[in-house]
């Protein structure tokens, strides 16, 4: 059976403490679980939470020592892991467990250094101080959660969710995955391209920022070609300006966000709708099913016809 660790500590959310149970335990759902799940922490006993009551942990850190997937919730952003707790965790990966950061809990995936030169997704809110705190990760905010198969990240509260039914996915194919989003009340699937943000949110006619007020446009107008000097100007910026100021603002280039934007909205049309693979890639802004195809496999894997049958096999 795979063991799951979930890691706990003093002050912790209990909302980010009960995603990874609820998912991997099925706590309070009908029907056995794959996943042997166990609540540890560094010093075990009694730890307080922020909700008013407190919790009893029975399990230490030696619970990492045999876990295959090593869970940390979100994390106090002023708490420095200590030494035992990294020196546990880089143990952990080096037998070949896989490490999963929920919101802030990347703030301890990125001090074991283990995600240095690669990425990490956190909270938007949190990304430029995580950024600045550990220089060698790439911090990314546009994403839901990010899966680098030694080390997943997600960002935060609902994204968890998210993330940990990929997991389920991941590791037991999609209808496992689907009948527990169910039993949860929650979507099957997310992708993790998809923006921390609603797929096109309202901007705020105060809002200062140009390259967000880019991307809700380009959301907006996913179907129709999308030229790089056109996009530029909404934002009143030259061409040369906004590539740059967009790399920064979510650490790919204008092209590759919005690649990643039109697969997922195709991936929620084959979800959702019944439209032709034609249809969809038209609304989709791909042009022709012969590049949605393309795009499709190179993303996700499969085609997506394959797609569809998967997340609708009925």
């Amino acid at each position: 059976m795979h063991e799951v660790a979930v890691l706990a500590f003093d002050a912790i959310s209990p909302f980010h403490l009960a995603v990874p149970t609820l998912v991997f335990g099925r706590v309070g759902i009908d029907g056995p679980s794959p996943y042997l799940v166990r609540v540890c922490a560094e010093q075990p006993g009694r730890l307080s939470t922020p909700a008013g009551f407190a919790l009893h942990v029975e399990h230490g850190l030696d619970c990492l020592s045999t876990a295959d997937t090593v869970v940390v919730p979100s994390w106090p952003q002023d708490a420095t892991p200590t030494p035992q707790l990294i020196a546990a965790l880089r143990a952990a990966h080096a037998r070949g467990a896989r490490l999963v950061g929920l919101c802030l809990g990347a703030w301890v995936i990125a001090a074991t250094g283990l995600a240095d030169g690669r990425e990490l997704t956190t909270h938007w809110a949190a990304a430029h101080a995580l950024a600045a705190a550990f220089p060698a990760v790439l911090v990314r905010a546009d994403t839901l959660w990010s899966d680098l198969g030694d080390i997943v990240t997600s960002a935060g509260v609902a994204a968890a969710l998210d993330c940990c039914l990929h997991l389920v996915r991941t590791d037991h194919g999609s209808l496992a995955a689907a009948e527990l989003a169910g039993a949860l009340v929650t979507a099957p699937h997310r992708s993790g391209s998809q923006a921390q943000y609603i797929p096109i949110p309202v901007p705020d006619p105060a809002d200062d920022d140009p390259v967000e007020r880019a991307m809700v446009w380009a959301r907006a107008n996913l179907a129709d070609p999308i030229e790089l000097d056109g996009w530029a100007a909404v934002a009143h910026m030259s061409r040369r300006t906004f590539t740059r100021r967009f790399r920064d603002r979510t650490g790919a280039s204008p092209q590759q966000w919005l690649l990643h934007q039109r697969v997922d909205a195709a991936r929620l049309l084959l979800e959702t709708t019944d439209e032709t693979v034609e249809r969809v890639a038209g609304r989709a802004g791909f042009g022709s099913a012969v590049s949605l195809r393309h795009h499709f496999q190179r993303r996700l894997g499969t085609s997506p016809a394959g797609h569809r049958a998967q997340f609708r096999p009925g």
